[in-house]
């Protein structure tokens, strides 16, 4: 049996990008390859991961098994979607297959984008791709690297009419536009929309936000949507 170190097993609402408000189970992976400057989600692999089954708080022993996490997804009704989350999930690309045999729901996946071989192996399997495209100003040095990996990614994972991609672009306080605007260029043809994200508190005024997707929208249809659930007040 394939397994893997999670953090948390929740039923919530999307709080980002195009389906914002949908109740998803969120399954949280423990690892990242990647470390964001503006990164709030606490990672770190520990013994247990927490889990709400059936209204009850549960501890599930790490690494957890995928026919464990599937059958916990079970308790759930009424809900949309499966969200694969992090961390980052393409760490765990067996986990996912697995899976992904296991449950009838469809599968969301929430990625960084920087593991193309990794995205091989479980494009048959996630019916949503929540890509992000990182910018210089989040990942520094490792930019120029993690940029060519993205491209293979959303090559690999593109928006089909099985497979609904979108890109994400969180903008940090700083951020130079061109290079969002050259990032949109090189993958509107493999997703369905773009995403402008602004990170929570940032200082972007809505002159900035709003100068920059009337430039992307003569590439592909962009929309601004905050982190909706940090207003609700929900994970």
């Amino acid at each position: 049996m394939v397994s893997a170190p999670l953090t948390e097993l929740f039923c919530s609402v999307q709080g980002e990008g195009p389906f914002v408000g949908v109740r998803q189970v969120f399954v949280r992976f423990a690892r990242c390859n990647l470390a964001c400057s503006y990164c709030d989600t606490p990672l770190g692999e520990k013994s247990h991961c927490r889990a709400e089954l059936a209204g009850e708080q549960r501890l599930l022993r790490n690494p957890v098994e995928a026919a464990e996490v599937a059958k916990a997804v079970e308790s759930f009704r009424r809900v949309h979607s499966v969200s694969l989350t992090g961390g980052e999930p393409l760490l765990f690309p067996e986990f996912i297959r697995e899976f992904a045999s296991l449950t009838e729901l469809p599968l969301y996946l929430e990625s960084n984008m920087s593991l193309p071989e990794a995205a091989l192996r479980v494009r048959g399997c996630v019916s949503y791709v929540a890509g992000d495209f990182k910018l210089r100003e989040a990942v520094g040095d490792a930019y120029e690297e993690l940029r060519e990996s993205t491209v293979r990614c959303f090559r690999v994972l593109r928006h089909t009419r099985r497979r609904y991609t979108f890109c994400k672009l969180v903008l940090p306080r700083e951020f130079d536009a061109g290079e969002v605007v050259d990032a949109v260029e090189e993958v509107r043809g493999y997703v369905r929309m773009v995403v402008l994200q602004p990170v929570w508190g940032g200082m972007h005024s809505a002159e900035i936000l709003l100068g920059l997707q009337e430039r992307l929208l003569e590439l592909a249809e962009t929309r601004i949507i905050p982190q909706t659930h940090k207003l609700l007040g929900v994970r």
